[in-house]
């Protein structure tokens, strides 16, 4: 069973939200990435999704974008995260790990060629952010032969049809984004977070994490009475970026730990 698939498993049956981090690998530096990795899975993470540099990263909002840039400007690539991802697998072979990036780095190396390196690597899953699933299937055919999961975002105004699609070539789960604009920006509307995640539901069965809004622990319990899982990101950049790149560690997963125990004080309401 992929790790994906065990995490959510596990956490159902626990009666438990899955806590998805979010940070960008090379921010602020790799090495400072490679002991966040191990800070996030201490502190309540159930999955982490690591950004892949990019420079023009059309989802992300300034706090990301910065993230981007600052790991750009030390020469952080995709063949860096893999490395990463491949030294924390020698440390942690429990936790899962999803890259979430852009077309053009994975294109330059290769479609083939990544899928064989985030294989080897010990990737999890794939989240390409502008690969629409009307032209992902090369790539969701080879990552779903090596065990990895294809992942899709499905936004506001998605049409059924194309839920329809992600339905067919996704796995492990489905990421909403909860805004109509980019990571961080915008107010969390958790009504219609929920008639949209109903709506989809209707489509597939994957389990739906919700990102793009979520920035403390109300709005994280908010979202986890309609959702299966809860991703984190501008949040916990901006909490790296307000202390010196040693203190990165700490600070994340501080703010980490502190979701954890929101949602885990929620899970206990509903189950008394």
């Amino acid at each position: 069973m992929n790790r994906i698939d065990a995490v959510f498993a596990a956490q159902r049956a626990a009666g438990r939200t899955v806590l998805i981090p979010y940070v960008t690998a090379g921010d602020p530096s790799l090495e400072v990435t490679d002991r966040m990795l191990d800070a996030l899975a201490d502190a309540g993470a159930d999955l982490i999704e690591l950004g892949v540099p990019f420079s023009d990263p059309m989802a992300d909002g300034p706090v990301v974008q910065r993230a981007s840039e600052r790991a750009l400007a030390q020469g952080v690539g995709l063949s860096d995260v893999l490395a990463l991802v491949a030294r924390f697998r020698t440390r942690n072979a429990r936790m899962p790990i999803v890259l979430m990036g852009y077309a053009n780095p994975i294109e330059a190396m290769g479609i083939a060629a990544f899928v064989d390196r985030a294989n080897d690597a010990g990737v999890d899953g794939v989240i390409v952010v502008d690969y629409p699933p009307e032209e992902s299937g090369e790539l969701a055919e080879l990552l779903r032969a090596r065990g990895i999961a294809p992942i899709f975002l499905i936004a506001p105004t998605t049409p059924r049809s194309r839920i329809e699609r992600i339905a067919a070539l996704g796995q492990g789960y489905v990421y909403y984004v909860s805004l109509k604009g980019v990571t961080g920006a915008g107010h969390l509307d958790t009504r219609d977070v929920a008639q949209k995640v109903d709506e989809i539901r209707r489509h597939l069965a994957l389990p739906v994490g919700v990102g793009f809004g979520i920035r403390d622990a109300e709005s994280a319990r908010a979202i986890a009475e309609h959702a299966e899982a809860v991703v984190i990101g501008s949040r916990i950049i901006a909490e790296i970026e307000q202390g010196s790149a040693a203190e990165a560690p700490a600070r994340a997963a501080a703010f980490v730990s502190m979701i954890r125990r929101a949602l885990d004080t929620r899970s206990t309401a509903c189950a008394a």
